[in-house]
C-alpha cells in the first residue's frame, strides 16, 4: 500500500515506487526485532531467568504492536511531496508519537497481562509511571531511527526515479533530434541528385537514362535507411557506391574513385548517409571546379580501437567555406555529437602538395557478421 497517489502520478506508479522501498524497510524492521529478542534472551539468562519463552514473548508483543502502529502511519511515511523539505516530513511523523507511545504501552502491557492470566501466572513489572516513560523513550528512539531509514530510502528511490525519467526524456529528445537531422538531409540529398540528372539531360540522354536507374537505387536505399539513425558500414557503402556511380556518369573522365575497405569494419555502425555527405563534399568543392582528372580514395580500417574512414582527393584545397560546408557537413557534425558525443570526430585537413582529406572516426564495436 502506498497511500494516496501524488499529483500527476498513477496508482501503478505509486505501487511501483512503494515496491522499491518496501523490501528493505520490512527486512530492516524484522532484523531489528530479531536482534531485540536475542538481546532480551541473553539479559534474561544473565539475570537468573529460567523461562526463555518470557523474553521472546515480551519482545514479540512489542514487535507486534509496534508493527501495527507503524502500518497505521504508512500513508504519512510514503507521502513524497514533503521529501524536499525534510524538517516538515520528520515533524509530520513525530507529531503523533506521544499518542502512539501511550497506545503502545496500553496495548503491549494489556496483551502481556492477558496472556499471563490465561496461563495462570502474574506478570510483574515496575510502577506504571516508570514503565510509561521507559516505553515512551524506547518508542521515540526506535521509531525515530526507522523514520531516518525510511526517509533515506524514499529519497534514494525518488532520486533513481527522477534519474530514470531524465534519461527517458533525454533519449526521446535525442531521437527527435536525429529524426529532424536525418529528414533535413533527405531533401538536400534529393536536390543534388536531381540537379545532376538535369545537367546530364543536355549532354547525353543515354547516360542520363542510366543515371536515372542509379537514382532509383539511391532513393530505394535512402528510403530503407531513412527511418533509422544508424546502419552498418556495409549498408552505407551500398548507398555510397550508388551515389559514386551516378556522379561518375555526370563527371565522366573527370573522376576516378578507388576503394580500400577492411572486412572487419563492415558490420560496424555508422550514421545514415554520413559517407555520402563527405563524398558529396569532395565533388562539390573539387571535382566540379576542375576539368582535369581528380582521384578520390575511400578507405576504412581500425586504428587505435576506432573505425577510421578517410575520403580524400588529390587536387582540392581547404578554405573556410569547405570546412563548414553548409548543410551537409554541419548536419553530420550535429548527428555525431548526438549519437556519440566525444567518442566520434570529423576532421578536414589539407594534403601536400594538393588535396583534401576528410577523416571520420567512430567507436568500434565487435559485431558478428
Amino acid at each position: 500500500m502506498a497511500g494516496h497517489p501524488q499529483p500527476g502520478r498513477t496508482m501503478i506508479e505509486e505501487l511501483a515506487y512503494w515496491d522499491k522501498i518496501k523490501k528493505p524497510v520490512l527486512a530492516g524492521w524484522f532484523l531489528f526485532w530479531i536482534l531485540m529478542v536475542a538481546v532480551a534472551m541473553q539479559d534474561h539468562l544473565k539475570g537468573g531467568g529460567k523461562h526463555l519463552w518470557e523474553p521472546v514473548f515480551w519482545e514479540s508483543s512489542s514487535a507486534l504492536v509496534g508493527t501495527a502502529l507503524l502500518l497505521l502511519q504508512r500513508r504519512k511515511l510514503t507521502d513524497r511531496h514533503l521529501l524536499q523539505t525534510p524538517a516538515k516530513w520528520f515533524w509530520r511523523q513525530i507529531l503523533p508519537l506521544p499518542l502512539l507511545s501511550t497506545v503502545f504501552v496500553v496495548l503491549v502491557y494489556g496483551l502481556r497481562h492477558a496472556v499471563y492470566a490465561m496461563l495462570g501466572l502474574s506478570y510483574q513489572h515496575d510502577g506504571w509511571i516508570r514503565v510509561y516513560f521507559y516505553e515512551c523513550s524506547k518508542i521515540f528512539l526506535f521509531f525515530g531511527m526507522f523514520y531516518v531509514v525510511i526517509f533515506g530510502l524514499q529519497a534514494y528511490a525518488s532520486l533513481l526515479e527522477e534519474k530514470e525519467k531524465a534519461e527517458k526524456s533525454q533519449a526521446l529528445l535525442r531521437e527527435a533530434q536525429l529524426h529532424r537531422l536525418t529528414q533535413q538531409m533527405q531533401p538536400h540529398f534529393l536536390f543534388n541528385v536531381l540537379n545532376t540528372i538535369s545537367s546530364l539531360m543536355y549532354t547525353d540522354v543515354k547516360v542520363a537514362d542510366t543515371a536515372l536507374s542509379q537514382v532509383a537505387v539511391l532513393l530505394r536505399a535512402s528510403m530503407d535507411l531513412g527511418q533509422h539513425s544508424e546502419t552498418t558500414l556495409a549498408e552505407e557503402l551500398k548507398l555510397l557506391q550508388a551515389y559514386a556511380k551516378l556522379m561518375s556518369l555526370r563527371f565522366v573522365d573527370r573522376v576516378e574513385i578507388s576503394w580500400d575497405i577492411a572486412d572487419e569494419v563492415l558490420n560496424n555502425k555508422v550514421p545514415v548517409m554520413s559517407l555520402q555527405t563527405i563524398l558529396e563534399n569532395s565533388f562539390k568543392h573539387t571535382v566540379e571546379k576542375r576539368s582535369q582528372l581528380t582521384r578520390v580514395q575511400i578507405n576504412a580500417r581500425i586504428e587505435s580501437g576506432q573505425v577510421v574512414i578517410r575520403i580524400q582527393d588529390d587536387a582540392g584545397y581547404l578554405d573556410e567555406g569547405r570546412h563548414s560546408s553548409g548543410v551537409g557537413i554541419s548536419n553530420l557534425r550535429q548527428r555525431l555529437q548526438v549519437l556519440y558525443a566525444d567518442k566520434a570526430s570529423l576532421r578536414l585537413s589539407d594534403l601536400a602538395p594538393a588535396g583534401v582529406m576528410t577523416e571520420l572516426r567512430l567507436p568500434f564495436e565487435m559485431r558478428h557478421a
